[in-house]
């Protein structure tokens, strides 16, 4: 059987993406016929033992599932927390399958996450070079200028030597003490919105994602769940440049309340 390289075969099974697959080798964590593997080996999925945290993957085919979930503020976008903090796959009852979420949402962040086991998939919509589309929208404490929205829109400096790429930014709505902007970017920087602000003078009060690739939060509410729609994973599909993709598990559009206890 062909050889493929481990971190495909990680993310193929719907253990995590295969940038998650990628990190847990280089922190000694996968390997391969019992001996530690490094990036760019390979092994044979079907006659070759690997194990990632000392767990057996799978090489039989995973029943792919594909969720959008509304993060509740509180929740930490992990699959689980060493402080003992809130994750979101917790909100995540009566799943059977493995899914993981794709990119974060910070513990303050509340809005639009994607989870699923489709590694290739999740490494698409996470890649830089995708620049998939993800708008948010941010409640402030400012009255914001136009010269602020122009900055922000051009790129500013968020960090030593790190700057933001050009966005689109609008001015929602506006009130003596606070307005309310709506953000698109094409990038995934560490806090990158919270960043943004806070380089321009502006306090953050809430922060919601409201779109990620072209499929919305619609009407979920706080820890709420559905499978992605056939038309929604069409959209997704479209955002990454696949020309098609496989349909998600049930294809459900029903919403369903997670462990939060919130509708």
């Amino acid at each position: 059987m062909e050889l493929i390289r481990i971190q495909k075969i990680i993310a193929d099974s719907g253990y995590c993406s295969r940038r998650k697959a990628e990190q847990l080798i280089t922190d000694g964590e996968v390997k391969c016929n019992g001996h530690p593997v490094k990036l760019g080996d390979k092994a044979d999925p079907v006659n070759d033992l690997i194990t990632v945290c000392g767990e057996k993957i799978s090489a039989e085919p995973v029943t792919l599932r594909y969720i959008k979930l509304y993060k509740p503020r509180g929740y930490v976008t992990t699959m689980s927390d060493d402080l003992g903090r809130k994750s979101v796959t917790e909100l995540l009852k009566g799943i059977p399958e493995r899914v993981y979420p794709v990119g974060r949402l910070d513990k303050d962040s509340e809005g639009l996450l994607l989870l699923t086991n489709d590694g290739a998939l999740a490494n698409d919509i996470m890649h830089p070079r995708k620049h998939i589309a993800k708008t948010y929208r941010v409640t402030v404490c400012e009255k914001v200028s136009e010269d602020i929205i122009d900055r922000l829109m051009n790129g500013v400096e968020i960090g030593e030597n790190e700057f933001t790429s050009k966005c689109v930014v609008t001015v929602l709505t506006e009130e003596e003490d606070r307005t309310v902007l709506e953000f698109t970017i094409y990038e995934g920087k560490n806090r990158q919105i919270r960043r943004m602000c806070e380089a321009v003078g502006l306090n953050v009060k809430r922060l919601r994602r409201t779109s990620v690739g072209g499929v919305k939060l619609g009407m979920l509410r706080p820890g709420m769940y559905a499978d992605l729609t056939d038309k929604e994973m069409q959209t997704l599909n479209a955002a990454v440049g696949r020309t098609s993709g496989r349909r998600s598990k049930g294809g459900s559009t029903k919403q369903k309340r997670g462990n939060s206890g919130k509708w």
